[in-house]
């Protein structure tokens, strides 16, 4: 009975503690929203200088925010895995987790992580409580490591969010573009200056190369020309069939003066063939001597 009611206990807690992690990383994040707009507001102001001061508070927060989402992880791994603690010792694939939560837990504000710690200390024993805080290297993974520590922020990641925050807010910065992307920007401007300058304008006009002559047409050619000419136009008038339906899947087209039997090709006057090609040849003949 003991062993089910301290792993119910444990059950809730870190229901309450995935509940509380989320909720202040809701506020934290809307606060941080508000104090970039003022840091944009300095920036619009000139005071540079007070803006890389107080940046500090919103990389701390951030810092802050991305620990309390690790932690609410191991809660949702403990809570997914609490069948494993009931043994007497910590499950190897849950020490880092429990680690995590045992040192980690009198560095933030909630509640209910202090109350997971205790009961973590009270079923595995002081000295494995002692040995999580005092070799944290070997159980804590090192981005929570990094995280927890209380060193002031880099001038590099100071620039970094005032630069973001000018980006966002288009606000004036000194350091606004990198070097890198100041390069680039020369590059650019030097390399479409050079590319004005060979090629033409707009307005000009270019001057047309001399047309090759086009090839003679031989009699063959001709004759196809001659006689795709003398076919009948078309009809302007394209009547579809109708659209199929589940009634007649295949419907054809039938005109009121259509008739079922096949009707037979009217025949065609005839032509004198020869005289025709006589004819054409004489106009062959008369172009190329032109």
């Amino acid at each position: 009975m003991a062993t089910a009611s301290v792993q119910t206990r444990l059950k809730v807690q870190l229901k309450m503690a995935v509940n509380r992690l989320r909720l202040v990383q809701q506020k934290e994040t809307a606060l941080a929203k508000a104090q970039r707009r003022e840091m944009a507001g300095l920036l619009e102001a000139g005071k540079e200088a007070s803006a890389r001061i107080r940046v500090e508070n919103i990389i701390r927060n951030d810092i802050s925010v991305e620990l309390l989402e690790i932690l609410e992880l191991y809660c949702e791994l403990l809570l997914a895995r609490i069948g494993l603690l009931d043994a007497k010792e910590c499950d190897p694939g849950l020490e880092e987790a429990v680690c995590t939560v045992i040192y980690a837990a009198p560095r933030t504000e909630i509640k209910e992580l202090h109350t997971i710690r205790d009961i973590f200390v009270t079923k595995f024993g002081r000295d494995f409580a002692k040995e999580a805080l005092e070799n944290p290297d070997v159980k804590i993974p090192e981005k929570v490591m990094t995280k927890l520590s209380v060193q002031p922020p880099s001038a590099e990641l100071i620039t970094l969010y005032l630069r973001e925050i000018a980006r966002a807010y288009n606000a004036p910065f000194s350091e606004l573009y990198t070097k890198e992307e100041l390069e680039e920007m020369e590059r650019q401007e030097n390399g479409g200056d050079d590319d004005d300058d060979d090629d033409e304008p707009s307005s000009g006009l270019k001057e047309k190369l001399p047309e090759e002559p086009l090839p003679a047409t031989s009699g063959n050619e001709a004759v196809r020309r001659l006689s795709e000419s003398l076919e009948p136009p078309k009809s302007p008038i394209a009547i579809s069939p109708p659209a199929p339906r589940s009634s007649n899947p295949k419907p054809e087209l039938k005109l009121p003066f259509q008739k079922d039997s096949p009707t037979r090709p009217r025949p065609r006057p005839a032509v004198k063939k020869d005289d025709e090609f006589d004819a054409l040849q004489k106009r062959l003949d008369a172009l190329r001597t032109k």
